[in-house]
């Protein structure tokens, strides 16, 4: 890992777990001059959370414009002596959609659980990270777990790291002003304004928002998955597709394309756990491979195709990514850096999956069954409740 890539003009590193990632974001942090923007779903209360506030009041201390932007429900645990403590070192915390309350649920049924998921940050406008990692210590008390959970992020530096720092002041203006007017529709005017993410020719910030941008990561993944002529490498927390996309995997198996998922092989929520399993039978009849990971609870949400095609970032494939949440993906044509994360996958399904076999259909009993099929029932009825019934 840590190998750089220069691509389009910028310079790419792959970061997996929070043992690579944290350290080179505080060393960038550190190293602010100007600004610092930092967006997460989780800010946790831990000695990672302290590391990276740490490095947030140093930076504001020198004067350097810090802006931390927090998920409302993710972050709701962070203590209120942390944020007294950001605020009084200068560093500006906003919120996405503090407030949640089951009592307001069926009257805004469709933006309740609307979270910001993105796990983004730039400095000074030339150094980006976009990717998947929570500000949370790596294994939370989890004795029995024998790896970092596995994740993965990007360090950009170039001209990509200018549009992300456009992105997430986007997002912060949207925010600022939601705190002050808390009216939906004016924000949704502000989001409708916002542009498309200019790219590199071979490097593209795909961002998922619920007005103009809404199907913009799943159809990255369906164009990539549809024009796969050897292989697919998928490894997701959270994997619950629609039958569209399911249908584009069985479609790529059935033409001879190798498709592999690693998928969570740890019961972190157990209704997203199971649900998942009431759709093996399906992919495992399309000759599918499935491997559940082992060593520690997967987090990672990023795919390889060919071999030359990669995407790393915050979104999972479930509903509640692909119609719900913001979310950020980064996307990268160039095969040293596929490659790369090609053979991290690669290892972790060698040393630390288990691969699901033909048999398990036949292996699970009648109490199995039916609760993976329950499970896949409550997540759907509760899209459906949503108003986000159409399948994806």
């Amino acid at each position: 890992m840590n190998v750089p890539h220069q691509i389009s003009g910028n310079k790419l590193v792959l970061l997996q777990s929070g043992t690579e990632y944290f350290p080179r974001l505080c060393e960038d942090i550190d190293a602010a001059r100007r600004s610092v923007y930092l967006e997460t779903y989780i800010f946790a209360a831990d000695q990672t959370g302290r590391m990276v506030a740490d490095a947030l009041q140093r930076a504001a201390a020198r004067g350097v414009s810090v802006r931390l932007l927090l998920d409302g429900f993710g972050s709701s645990e962070l203590p209120r002596k942390w944020l007294d403590d950001l605020t009084a070192a200068k560093v500006q915390v906003r919120w996405f959609r503090r407030e949640i309350s089951p009592f307001t649920l069926r009257r805004n049924r469709h933006r309740r659980l609307r979270r910001m998921h993105r796990k983004m940050a730039v400095v000074d406008a030339r150094v980006a990270f976009v990717g998947g990692i929570n500000i949370i210590n790596d294994i939370p008390g989890h004795t029995d777990l024998s790896a970092p959970q596995l994740d993965y992020a990007v360090r950009i530096k170039g001209s990509v790291a200018g549009e992300i720092h456009a992105a997430m002041r986007h997002l912060w203006s949207v925010v600022s002003w939601a705190s002050l007017r808390r009216r939906g529709k004016r924000i949704r005017r502000l989001v409708r304004h916002a542009k498309r993410p200019a790219t590199s020719p071979d490097i593209s910030l795909v961002l998922r928002d619920n007005v103009r941008h809404r199907r913009d990561i799943e159809r990255e993944y369906m164009n990539a998955i549809e024009g796969a002529q050897c292989e697919i490498i998928l490894a997701n927390a959270y994997f619950l597709p629609g039958r569209g996309f399911r249908q584009a995997l069985i479609q790529a198996a059935r033409r001879g394309v190798r498709v592999v998922l690693l998928l969570q092989g740890r019961v972190e929520y157990w209704i997203q756990h199971y649900a998942t399993h009431a759709l093996y039978d399906e992919l495992l009849e399309a000759d599918i491979e499935i491997y559940e990971y082992q060593a520690s609870y997967l987090h990672a949400k990023v795919a390889v195709v060919d071999g030359s095609w990669a995407t790393v970032g915050s979104s999972n494939i479930d509903p509640f990514s692909l119609l719900l949440a913001l979310e950020a993906n980064l996307s990268v044509r160039d095969a040293d850096f596929a490659g790369e994360l090609r053979a991290g996958l690669l290892a972790a399904i060698a040393r630390d999956s288990i691969r699901v076999g033909d048999e398990y259909g036949l292996a699970r009993s009648w109490l199995d069954r039916l609760v993976a099929r329950f499970s896949y029932v409550m997540v759907r009825l509760l899209i459906d409740l949503l108003g986000y019934g159409k399948p994806i």
